[in-house]
């Protein structure tokens, strides 16, 4: 799979561009701010209808535009499919199929699929548990679309309960009447465990096969010149149902032992106004050997670590259809010579390699290939 066509339209800094791509490595060089990384974001934005760097759609639209549009010829197995978005702060976005309107935006989703590396994977072990939730639910969108739907469903759920908890609890510490807000509760309980369970035992699921590919791909960016590492990485999937639980991803079990959770701590998310149990309270657990990496691991080790969680994803990827299109944005700068010629040697079997980098010093010489200098927003096609 590769993108042999990118067109923008008021995206970002971009009133308009016209970029023809090719398999192989392409690298953006330019300095800072000059408008590179807003090219693979807008790939990588069709891919996932997200963006790395911002949560919202609106600095993704150009000052003084009311929409941006971004759309991408892609070629997979020989075929070649159009793919756009349409994106309108405020409103839902529009997206279209070879020229043809898709029911909804997500519609579009798992026809590209993109792993990025970014020097925001820092965050993947050295932050909150947030940003490790969205790497796996991201990654469970790129291979079942249909996740996606999921994970709308469960979001939307917990915003409902989340406000009944508060309405009934501010009810009852009044001395107010909150019978019916109660009975509504145990109705919103039930949704909470079937949207749940479907996202807890997918991410169970899906632990499970990257544990061993994590572990390879770790040793083989932090391994010194003998081919040792320090300590073996290792995922284990943290649920707020607690370690009594038996955690197998059964969704009628799962259900039944969220719904069960859920009443017995009822009175203390009645008291804070959340829900205190489900997915959205889940972490994944990162480990090197017998210590957590977050607030062990000393900088190279996380950026292995953040390094062999990407590069799981694409093998796993991979595993299931065509190779991904991978982004390295400015990730070579961030690296140590070594971790630098490891990563670039790993990915250098890709289709389809997209890298930026503020200098052409910083792109090894085993991802050599076709360069755009980038300048003001200006493309120059070097080689």
């Amino acid at each position: 799979m590769y993108v042999a066509h990118l067109s923008l339209a008021d995206f970002r800094s971009y009133p308009a561009a016209e970029l023809p791509l090719e398999p192989g490595v392409t690298a953006f060089v330019g300095p800072n701010g000059q408008g590179k990384t807003n090219l693979v974001e807008a790939i990588a934005y069709l891919a996932t209808l997200g963006s790395h760097r911002v949560a919202q759609d609106t600095p993704l639209v150009r000052m003084d535009a009311d929409r941006a549009v971004v759309r991408c010829n892609i070629v997979s197995a020989g075929r070649s499919v159009l793919l756009e978005v349409e994106i309108t702060p405020g409103r839902a976005n529009r997206a279209r199929i070879n020229r043809s309107p898709a029911r909804a935006a997500k519609d579009i989703l798992g026809i590209l699929r993109t792993v990025l590396f970014a020097p925001e994977d820092l965050a993947l072990v050295k932050g909150d548990p947030h940003a490790r939730r969205r790497f796996m639910d991201d990654l469970l969108v790129s291979r079942f679309p249909r996740f996606a739907g999921v994970r709308a469903d469960y979001e939307r759920v917990l915003k409902q309960r989340n406000a009944l908890l508060k309405s009934a609890g501010a009810a009852m510490r009044a001395s107010r009447g909150a019978a019916s807000d109660l009975r509504t509760l145990d109705v919103w309980d039930s949704h909470l465990a079937g949207t749940g369970a479907e996202l807890l035992a997918a991410r169970l699921e899906l632990v499970e096969q990257l544990r061993p590919l994590v572990a390879k791909a770790y040793d083989e960016v932090a391994a010194t010149e003998g081919g040792q590492t320090s300590a073996a990485a290792r995922l284990d999937y943290k649920c707020s149902l607690g370690p009594d639980v038996e955690l197998t991803p059964d969704r009628e079990l799962l259900s039944a032992a969220l719904l069960d959770t859920a009443g017995r701590v009822r009175r203390d998310e009645l008291d804070r106004g959340i829900s205190l149990v489900g997915p959205h309270r889940d972490d994944l657990v990162l480990s090197l050997g017998p210590l957590l990496a977050k607030g062990y691991a000393s900088q190279g080790e996380a950026w292995s670590f953040a390094l062999a969680l990407r590069l799981a994803s694409y093998e796993l990827l991979r595993s299931s259809g065509d190779d991904p299109v991978l982004i390295l944005d400015d990730v070579f700068s961030e690296l140590d010579a070594q971790r630098r010629t490891r990563l670039a040697e790993l990915v250098s079997t890709a289709e389809q390699v997209l890298v930026t980098a503020a200098v052409a010093e910083d792109v090894p010489e085993s991802l050599s290939g076709a360069r755009v200098d980038v300048m003001a927003g200006e493309l120059r096609r070097v080689r």
